[in-house]
């Protein structure tokens, strides 16, 4: 039966809904708080140069290409890929750097020259990475995350020792080396944990690094939330962007609408795409499914300081997708995790777009997107953002020997402030919530209201965790829960 549905926000959680349920027959309005559409994944143009605001990695091609099939369509349709090789490179030193090419064969290369025997070690790991994301692609994270059984297959009866063993043990049990151990743990980042507090099965992340490669979608990532966009508008759906929801509207234990600026917009079903903890602010206490202490006691992935920055030159020494991983590691993953501060001497990345797609920057000038990773909810000034920049900037010109301070045209900071003011993010984190072992599938908060009917919830807080394809499949997900309940 054709339903009324309005959906909050427009991440790619919840473009990916918006399709689904437009394809389903039923009537899809979607509201989004600030002036443009993406959620975390919007835009900044500036002074000729073009910025994706949050992701920058285009990982696990193939879910994309699972999405755009599903209403027979192709992304090629609407953007163009564009593989990057070399994938990325890693600092270590001054000059020292490795660099991960764009195929397997030349990546077991890398790793047998810089440690013997690490080659023919590597061919087996990956080996088993991409037998489990066959598994997870396969029979896991398309499940909704409603009951433990979900995760009992044949195959992952095979795998259950792995849910208890870390990336980390299973990383250092084959691997000496420091730099390719950092290099084996960094991908599993991606999904907001420390490897020593994420399963070993989730290896299949580096099976989605050196087996799939690395991809840059022409104009940047925004290119596909204006493809879910075209791909939603062709299937119906109604988009009003300036619309903050400051409540959602409850009758007889059900929501029946939402409510804009004090003027109330009804409808048979409410899907909330922003953020999970925010949503449920939007409910009277009586109605909401967890508590503050619930969220206060969840590991949340990590914030970041991020610096979007115009040059009047090309940088050297330094690819696409860059990571200074010249300082330590447990250093910086204490100041997230265990002891929230801000960290002495930060780890960073390094993203340059131009050096791939010249429609980024005007001709012979580059942009640069420089990283962070922080603490949630921790202080955030101007004062703080600038000393950081100082660390990273003076950092990266004796690590790639040059100077580009005096090449900055502008630079433009978002941090914790900013994730909170245009998200409603939690703390400010900019990832959702981390899947770690107790919080992976069943255990993560819930698609569906238990307290509430008619209202449900998909993105990076909920079901199957955090990243761009994972909100793609959160967003079918839930789509699939509305048809199968309402």
């Amino acid at each position: 039966m054709k339903k009324d549905i309005h959906i909050i926000g427009s991440g790619f959680s919840a473009l990916a809904a918006a399709c689904y349920l437009a394809k389903a027959g039923h009537e899809i309005t979607v509201f989004e708080k600030n002036s443009t559409i993406g959620g975390r994944a919007r835009q900044l143009k500036k002074e000729g140069f073009t910025f994706d605001i949050g992701p920058t990695w285009y990982w696990m091609p193939d879910v994309f290409e699972r999405f755009f099939a599903d209403f027979g369509k192709k992304p090629s349709d609407y953007y163009e890929l564009i593989k990057l090789s070399p994938a990325y490179q890693v600092y270590f030193g001054i000059i020292d750097f490795v660099t991960i090419a764009d195929n397997l064969p030349e990546i077991i290369n890398t790793f047998e020259s810089i440690e013997k025997g690490s080659g023919k070690t590597l061919e087996k790991f990956m080996a088993e990475a991409k037998n489990n994301y066959d598994i997870a692609i396969k029979d896991l994270v398309y499940n909704p995350g409603v009951s433990p059984l979900e995760l009992i297959t044949l195959e992952t009866a095979k795998k259950v020792g792995q849910f208890f063993s870390t990336i980390s043990k299973e990383v250092r049990k084959r691997f000496k080396n420091d730099k390719l151990i950092q290099i084996l743990e960094f991908p599993v980042l991606f999904l907001g944990a420390k490897p020593s507090n994420t399963p070993a099965f989730y290896s299949f992340m580096n099976f989605a690094d050196f087996g799939l490669g690395t991809w840059h979608p022409k104009n940047g990532m925004y290119s596909v939330v204006l493809a879910m966009e075209t791909l939603a508008k062709e299937l119906g759906v109604v988009f009003q962007t300036n619309a903050s929801v400051d409540k959602i509207i409850v009758k007889n234990k059900a929501a029946i609408g939402i409510q804009i600026n004090g003027k109330k917009h009804f409808c048979d079903i409410v899907l909330s795409g922003a953020d999970y903890h925010h949503t449920e602010t939007l409910l009277d206490k009586k109605d909401r499914v967890y508590t503050e202490s619930f969220w206060e006691n969840k590991t949340f992935a990590p914030s970041s300081l991020l610096f979007y920055i115009g040059f009047d030159k090309k940088i050297e020494n330094v690819e696409h997708h860059t990571l200074f991983f010249d300082v330590s590691f447990e250093k910086h993953a204490e100041a997230i995790y265990d002891n929230p501060k801000w960290p002495e001497e930060p780890l960073f990345y390094a993203s340059f777009p131009s050096k791939t797609d010249s429609s980024v920057a005007p001709s012979g000038r580059e942009a640069g997107i420089f990283l962070i990773p922080l603490a949630p909810g921790i202080e955030d000034t101007e004062a703080i953002r600038q000393k950081y920049f100082e660390k990273i900037i003076t950092r990266f010109e004796k690590l790639t020997q040059q100077n580009i301070k005096n090449n900055i045209i502008f630079m433009e900071s978002f941090c914790v402030n900013d994730f909170i003011k245009d998200y409603n993010s939690y703390k400010g984190n900019a990832y959702g919530m981390a899947n770690t072992l107790m919080q992976t599938a069943f255990l993560r908060p819930k698609l569906k209201s238990k307290k509430v009917e008619h209202l449900y919830f998909t993105g990076q807080l909920t079901v199957p965790g955090p990243g761009v394809p994972p909100s793609l499949i959160s967003g079918k997900l839930v789509s699939e829960l509305i048809e199968k309940y309402s």
